[in-house]
């Protein structure tokens, strides 16, 4: 699982896809425009020998401030029309470079500089990098800084901000130096088989990746240092080595510096594997909700679904690649003359990739987030069953209602959404607990008032 370093960077890199799970926090001064600060069992929501999910399900949302939720409804909504904004505006960058044959001068340009094939294809990945950073740019400031900080959730200025984004450039120019000679050397080495063999070194990347991320891609924009705090470590320790996590130490991101955002992981694997948690959440979660988020994080790690997301990214994968081999041979056949691209192995190419990918990417959102979302619903079940802090979950979701909609339609969820939705999560804790109600035993003689008992039982 990857912690959510910023809301968007300009630079468009490969795609290098980890199953993350945030939780945010608002400012610390509460407008009537943020969710609760700190969110304590309601009356109807406390065990009772009559206790009814669904009642309690609609105390926790009873708790947000009707404010509150039209912010978070109007932010999340606001984002369906930024990714098809986000689309169309890739897509008419790659259109430029390729119908005014920029594409095919950097080329041109990276042949001047040096006579070695392989470092044709790192100049050409640095220009083109650069150029299309700086025509995506006006759209990245706006939806990864102006509104981010309209919607209260980043904390940095514009200085800051912006040398992130210069340190995801740089990664990215180090990533495409190592990844794209590799894949224009397969492609013109297997002319035939070449989006077969593609596919498979894409995984290798994006596997190495996942494997680096937490030791030596995350450093890059955050501090990391080790928890001392026994209140919080114990517990996370106590559930991670029950559940044969080999871990010894939990480790805090400073994530303040840039988000408002609540965010924890358990990230890698083999000798670089790590739980962290964000001071967001260390400083306004409570101990039941970090241990609630902890154990939906060792779920995601023993239900295996790193290596069962990188089976899934694979397909995705093979059939991204079928449907480039297609859409490059008819693109190139008709336009590849007028855009000067010799063929599918000439540099120049580029922009098309990536303007295909995108289109097959778009298309698939549907089924790309019900996956992502089938994961997060099993790591939030195992993590009920691992923490037993179902109150926690439901605080948790509420956090998580800072940026995203509390109450979405099913055809809205199934479309937009890669984690369930807060109504289905606090539900789903809620129904954990009227199965679980003994274990609450020694709260149920306070909750026999008739105020606080529902009419309805389980």
């Amino acid at each position: 699982m990857q912690i959510e370093l910023g809301r968007r960077s300009p630079i468009p890199l490969l795609v290098l896809i980890a199953a993350t799970c945030a939780y945010a926090q608002p400012a610390s001064e509460q407008a009537p425009s943020q969710m609760p600060s700190v969110v304590t069992v309601p009356l109807r929501a406390r065990p009772s020998p009559a206790f009814n999910a669904e009642t309690a399900t609609e105390a926790y949302l009873a708790e947000i401030p009707p404010a509150a939720k039209a912010r978070s409804d109007a932010y999340f909504e606001g984002g369906y029309w930024l990714m098809l904004w986000d689309f169309l505006y890739g897509a008419a960058v790659s259109l430029l470079l390729l119908s005014l044959r920029w594409s095919a001068k950097l080329r041109d340009f990276a042949e001047r500089v040096t006579r070695f094939r392989s470092v044709h294809a790192i100049v050409y990945w640095a220009e083109y990098l650069v150029l299309t950073s700086i025509l995506s740019f006006p759209l990245a400031y706006y939806e990864g800084y102006v509104r981010e900080r309209q919607y209260g959730l980043a904390t940095q200025t514009f200085g800051p901000w912006f040398g992130d984004q210069l340190k995801a450039l740089g990664l990215g120019l180090l990533a495409g130096a190592i990844c794209v000679p590799v894949l224009l050397g397969v492609v013109r080495k297997l002319s035939r088989s070449w989006w077969a063999w593609s596919a498979m070194v894409t995984m290798f990347f994006l596997t190495i990746f996942v494997l680096i991320t937490p030791v030596f891609i995350v450093p890059v924009f955050n501090k990391v240092t080790r928890l001392q705090d026994p209140k919080v470590t114990q517990p996370i320790l106590s559930m991670a080595q029950a559940n044969g996590i080999p871990v010894s130490d939990v480790f805090e991101i400073d994530a303040s510096k840039q988000t408002t955002r609540m965010s924890a992981n358990v990230s890698g694997f083999a000798g670089t594997l790590r739980v962290t948690l964000s001071d967001n959440l260390l400083r306004r979660g409570s101990l039941e909700e970090v241990e609630a988020v902890m154990g939906h994080e060792i779920g995601h790690y023993v239900l295996n679904h790193v290596y069962k997301g990188l089976v899934f990214f694979f397909i995705l994968t093979v059939a991204g690649f079928a449907f480039l081999r297609w859409g490059l041979n008819w693109t190139l056949a008709r336009w590849g003359a007028r855009w000067q691209i010799r063929g599918i192995g000439d540099v120049a190419v580029v922009p098309l990739v990536l303007l295909l990918v995108s289109v097959f990417l778009f298309v698939l959102t549907p089924f790309f987030n019900s996956f992502i979302r089938s994961q997060e619903y099993e790591a939030d079940i195992f993590g009920l069953n691992v923490s037993r802090q179902p109150d926690g979950v439901a605080q948790a979701a509420i956090h998580l209602g800072e940026y995203r909609k509390m109450d979405p339609g099913p055809i809205e969820e199934w479309i937009f959404y890669d984690h369930p939705s807060g109504r289905a999560r606090i539900h789903t804790a809620m129904r954990w607990k009227a199965e679980n109600l003994t274990l609450f035993q020694a709260a149920l003689p306070a909750a026999h008032s008739s105020e606080d008992t529902p009419t309805e039982s389980q």
